[in-house]
């Protein structure tokens, strides 16, 4: 809001009337959150009708046309996918247009699956900038700036996209001049906030072009333009006029950029070089148009990105940790309120729920979901002001689904609308009333889920009862975090987007959830461990055995029981200690990681607590910084779990899922968590590129700042291995990862920064992060091949656990008859196979036709008006998890037949698959094809057919997007 008083509205408003002036004059827009705020609040009829004009002769170009430019590396791809759906959306039920081109010129460092992503969404070519320095200066001087980049190994050249580095000036126009100790080229100068300056006259505004030097601006601009040609192979120059917060006085910028173009031309002939204005799809439109055989880039990407020797920017890989995990909190709420939402409409249709209130909530969710990925909000680069309100965005929009899909249950269940419905969404702040209550969980995974669900009791003697009034097997026991009430676990098994009923009662006798039992170990110094007397402790479920050693209460191996196989595993917490006073060198802050040193251990003593029944055993483990401290500033909970005979446990049983606690940091920390094993990795890592692909990490040496260049990020899956074994790691939020040492794997978990760089501190950019921060990782160890089954559904799972709401009942359970109960649980199911997944289910509301020519007349005739928003098409998207070759059997081809996989919403009419974002139809997409020594035949890339009876086959890696009508009720 500041932003938008201060410039932002003022770009949008000054831009517009000045294009209008001249017809010769361009500009560029990027996201929609600003623009949308000044459409909907700022913009007059006037503007409105100019800014559609300009689209259509061109003069005005959306690129990217995302809710936000969004980070690269620290983003899961259905959240990237998400916002840019919510800008492209947006823009072509307003103005018929779709974006062609992206201009991702500052998120840090370039990630792999981002040109697939833009491929997909329909893009001719792509546009980044920060890259290493010493990449870009290489590539540079090579004349390599610009290939062809086949991100997706299995996709290869059906998603290949044509790419555009920035050369070493990136995206501002240099502003030295030569001739005046003033700046040149900007001349609106720079913004000021809060209020923009009554006078119009800005701070630092540069020197005007007047007739006794516009020869001399002429030279210093064609020199720098001479200078770029050189680096590219052909004689188009891309030369960006504006930065950061520019032209929010445009009529300067344009007055005086007329002058100096014209001057240019006039002039071309002793100069060398013509100049015109340009969007970014005109210089592509050149480049193409040229001809040329382009290089391929593989799957390789660029992260991490650094800047100088000492600026590695690794460590916004963790910063604001807590932002990042309800960051994904959110979207994988907003995910599950989606498909229960959809599935409600097209099961209901006379529902007494207000379908377009309900979609407001949605929205307001998707808002806060899309503008967080931006690549100064989940970053964590933004001041403490920014982050609170990305914070209170995300949780009002939560606190809207929870609404909602409380209201649907109560809805569908017919219940007494006075009983109290509350929903907390898988986390234990959520108390219970004292009275008998109902448990309903959703599971939001096309897949049968068992799992376990947690719910706060205030009694440790508890029955808990299905729909049927069958028993379910569950645990209580104290809770690590509340000395007042108990934790239970619920064994669940629900199928795929369903949801199932449990009734929690005080004990009537008969059956009683199991109680957990604790015994607790004393503290123990792990720096005089006796070494001689090894005692090891097991902790047993069915697929693992744990060993800690009693010495020092630290983990010491797993075995792994069917293949018999043990692997030595130590944890340990260390911290990086930084520095912050820029006069001593190099510091950490939001964005860098420079460690002045290796990790340093941080506890000497460790505490121990096993609490053990039926169907769980936790490990709980304190560490203290010496043998008498009072307080720990680290602890892990570790489960394992043993399922019952009856249940599907493969899934629950192949994982040792750990939660940490740690903070508040001291200054200038930053903690990982060390994971050392004694398989030969040779210090090669694997982490995932955006929940999405897996890229290979090799550990490289360099002559500085080695540590830090070698962190990656982990969005979802890091994992080691060796010949035969692997120990992957699954994570609900984004981290540092980094393999500092043979069989080695470190998680940052926090970070807690002061500095006195003047940048940083003018914008309150110090990360003096006080909070505790609570991360969930999953372990699997197991075989290569176990591993490559289990790794995707089980990320998946973490990502997407089941949602749990509550209602307290006055005595009885709503009356539903048994056999409607069992229709209800069971053959509404949507169930996939294990390698591909139901990413989105979800009613858009957009009012645009599929059929372009019909959407851009009835914009044309003025008619797409606010009208009711359309709640008869469904959005689907399924993606393929797997790489070609990657297994044997889940890397195949599947075919779904959608007809029968959606048969439980009704009757499928209609099935139109559409582009990534939906606004093309597919068989119309007809994308640029650059030409490659490997494809010297320049044409057009084709796509895929759907069969009359509504049969796809989904293909490695790919995600594929439809748009299905259900008949009417």
């Amino acid at each position: 809001q500041e932003s938008m008083h201060a410039y932002a509205a003022n770009v949008y408003t000054s831009v517009v009337e000045e294009l209008m002036k001249g017809k010769q004059r361009k500009f560029i827009a990027v996201e929609q959150e600003f623009f949308r705020l000044w459409w909907d609040a700022v913009a007059t009829d006037m503007h409105k009708q100019q800014v559609h004009q300009l689209l259509q002769e061109g003069r005005l170009e959306f690129v990217i046309g995302g809710q936000v430019m969004h980070d690269e590396a620290v983003t899961l791809i259905d959240d990237q996918i998400l916002q840019l759906t919510e800008g492209h959306g947006f823009l072509y039920e307003t103005f018929g247009i779709r974006p062609q081109f992206s201009w991702h010129v500052d998120p840090f460092g370039a990630s792999a699956t981002t040109p697939t992503l833009f491929a997909l969404a329909g893009f001719n070519a792509h546009l980044i900038s920060r890259i290493d320095y010493d990449v870009k200066a290489d590539m540079q001087k090579n004349k390599k700036l610009q290939f062809v980049w086949q991100g997706s190994p299995s996709l290869s050249e059906r998603q290949e996209i044509f790419t555009h580095v920035m050369d070493q000036y990136s995206y501002c126009t240099p502003s030295q001049i030569p001739f005046s100790n003033r700046s040149g080229f900007y001349w609106n100068g720079i913004a000021t906030f809060p209020d923009p300056p009554k006078d119009g006259v800005y701070p630092n505004m540069s020197l005007p072009v007047t007739d006794t030097n516009i020869h001399l601006y002429a030279q210093t601009m064609v020199k720098n333009i001479k200078e770029r040609a050189a680096w590219f192979r052909t004689t188009d120059v891309l030369w960006p006029w504006g930065c950061d917060k520019q032209f929010f006085n445009a009529s300067v910028q344009y007055s005086n950029m007329d002058l100096l173009l014209n001057y240019i031309n006039k002039h071309s002939e002793e100069f060398g070089v013509t100049a015109q204005y340009a969007t970014v799809g005109d210089y592509f439109q050149a480049v193409y148009s040229r001809n040329l055989t382009w290089e391929i880039r593989d799957s390789q990407d660029f992260l991490p990105y650094s800047t100088e020797p000492f600026q590695a920017w690794t460590g916004f890989y963790t910063s604001r940790s807590t932002l990042k995990g309800i960051a994904r909190k959110a979207s994988s709420l907003l995910s599950a309120g989606e498909s229960f939402f959809t599935q409600y409409v097209q099961k209901h249709p006379a529902s007494s729920i207000c379908k377009c209130e309900a979609l407001r909530q949605l929205q307001s969710l998707r808002w806060a979901v899309s503008e967080v990925q931006h690549h100064d909000g989940i970053t964590g680069t933004e001041s403490p002001k920014v982050k609170d309100m990305y914070m209170n965005n995300l949780m009002y929009g939560m606190f809207n689904v929870k609404k909602l899909m409380a209201s649907i249950i109560f809805d569908m269940n017919n219940a007494k609308k006075d009983g109290e419905v509350y929903s907390s969404v898988y986390n234990k702040d959520s108390g219970i009333p004292d009275v008998d209550q109902y448990v309903v969980v959703y599971n939001p995974l096309a897949w049968n889920i068992t799992t376990f669900v947690t719910v706060s009791v205030s009694h440790l003697e508890i029955s808990v009862y299905d729909e049927l009034g069958r028993s379910v097997p569950a645990q209580v026991q104290s809770s690590a975090e509340s000395h007042s009430t108990y934790d239970l676990y619920i064994l669940v098994a629900i199928s795929g987007l369903s949801y199932r009923k449990y009734s929690v009662k005080p004990l009537n006798g008969k059956q009683s959830a199991f109680i957990g039992g604790s015994v607790k170990y004393k503290r123990k110094d792990i720096t005089r461990a006796d070494q001689q007397s090894q005692q090891l402790l097991p902790v047993v479920s069915n697929c693992y055995q744990v060993l800690f050693d009693q010495n020092t209460n630290l983990m010491h191996s797993i075995t792994e029981r069917e293949t018999n196989q043990t692997v030595q595993l130590t944890q340990e917490f260390l911290e990086y200690h930084v520095n912050g006073d820029v006069m001593k060198g190099p510091i950490s802050d939001n964005y860098l990681f420079a460690p002045n040193a290796s990790a340093v251990p941080v506890s000497k003593a460790v505490e121990l607590e096993v609490v053990s029944g039926n169907l769980m055993t936790e490990i709980r483990q304190y560490f203290y910084s010496n043998a008498t401290a009072q307080d720990y500033i680290y602890a892990v909970y570790t489960r394992v779990y043993t399922v019952p005979e009856g249940y599907d446990g493969k899934l629950l049983c192949h994982r040792i899922e750990q939660e940490y606690s740690v903070g508040p940091l001291e200054l200038n920390r930053e903690a990982v968590l060390r994971t050392s094993t004694n398989l030969n990795t040779r210090q090669l890592l694997y982490t995932d590129s955006n929940g999405y692909q897996i890229q290979k990490r090799p550990f490289k040496a360099y002559v500085n700042n080695t540590v830090a260049r070698n962190y990656y990020p982990m969005v979802q899956t890091a994992y080691i291995e060796d010949d035969t074994t692997r120990l992957t790691l699954l994570a609900e939020r984004a981290h540092g990862v980094s393999s500092q040492g043979n069989g080695q794997v470190e998680v940052m978990l926090h970070r807690r920064l002061w500095n006195n760089l003047q940048w940083d501190l003018n914008y309150n950019l110090t990360l003096n992060d006080s909070s505790v921060v609570r991360p969930v990782i999953w372990l699997i160890l197991g075989t290569k091949a176990l591993n490559s089954i289990l790794y995707q559904t089980s990320s998946l799972a973490l990502e997407h656990r089941p949602v749990v709401m509550f209602g307290a009942l006055s005595g009885h359970m709503p009356k539903l008859p048994g056999q409607l109960q069992q229709n209800s649980v069971h053959s509404s199911a949507v169930t996939l196979p294990p390698n591909l997944h139901l990413q989105t289910l979800s009613i858009p509301g957009w009012r645009y036709s599929s059929n372009h020519a019909e959407q851009v007349h009835s914009i044309h005739m003025g008619k797409q008006k606010q009208g009711d928003a359309d709640f008869s098409r469904v959005l689907l998207r399924i993606r393929h998890l797997y790489e070609v070759g990657e297994d044997p059997v889940l890397s195949q081809p599947v075919m779904v037949n959608l007809k029968s996989l959606l048969k439980g919403l009704g009757s499928l009419m209609l099935v139109e698959e559409r582009s990534l974002t939906g606004t093309w139809d597919v068989n119309t997409l007809k994308r640029w094809k650059w030409k490659t020594a490997q494809y010297p035949s320049k044409g057009f890339s084709n796509s895929t057919e759907i069969s009359e009876n509504c049969i796809v086959t989904v293909h490695p890696k790919e995600i594929r997007t439809f748009f299905v009508y259900f008949q009417s009720q």
